[in-house]
């Protein structure tokens, strides 16, 4: 019984990745991963498309090779250095204090973490308690919103807006 279980459910996950791969036109590309970038490397039939594809989203490597640029995955390219999302929700509450004050550790781990020189620091740290109220908008704001704001005051400030990459 568990095995029929077990086959039903990996059919299932090679249908809806197949349909999935289908619908960028027929042979459309399997994603970034380790199932594109290697082990399927050379895939030209719909079947291959779909194992590349299964592989990718079954063996949670496609994450990895979209956060470190490796596996065929592109640079995301977001609007900060990458990890400042993920940064920022792990520190939230520190953060928030730290900000609040205009400085500390998590701040300063912070701006170099968007790669905020030196001579900038000063700037970016009278920003973010200059703009307390806008980053973190109320005791229940989300890293996600606390992110679009960080890039929105960054953006405005004239100092600061060189590291905010356009997307």
């Amino acid at each position: 019984m568990k095995k029929l279980l077990l086959s039903a459910c990996i059919v299932s996950a090679s249908l809806t990745t197949a349909q999935t791969a289908m619908a960028a036109g027929g042979h459309g590309p399997a994603g970034c991963g380790l199932g594109t970038a290697v082990i399927f490397k050379q895939a030209n039939e719909w079947h291959e498309h779909v194992l590349a594809a299964t592989t990718n989203g079954t063996s949670g490597n496609q994450t990895f090779g979209m956060t470190s640029g490796t596996l065929g995955c592109a640079d995301a390219n977001g609007p900060l250095a990458s990890g400042v999302d993920l940064f920022l929700n792990d520190n939230m509450e520190q953060l928030a204090a730290e900000s609040a004050q205009g400085q500390g550790e998590t701040l300063a781990a912070l701006s170099e973490l968007i790669g905020v020189q030196s001579e900038d620091t000063a700037t970016f740290n009278a920003a973010l308690k200059a703009n307390f109220d806008k980053i973190f908008s109320s005791a229940d704001v989300t890293s996600g919103e606390a992110f679009d704001a960080l890039v929105s005051v960054m953006s405005q400030d004239a100092t600061l807006a060189k590291y905010v990459r356009q997307a």
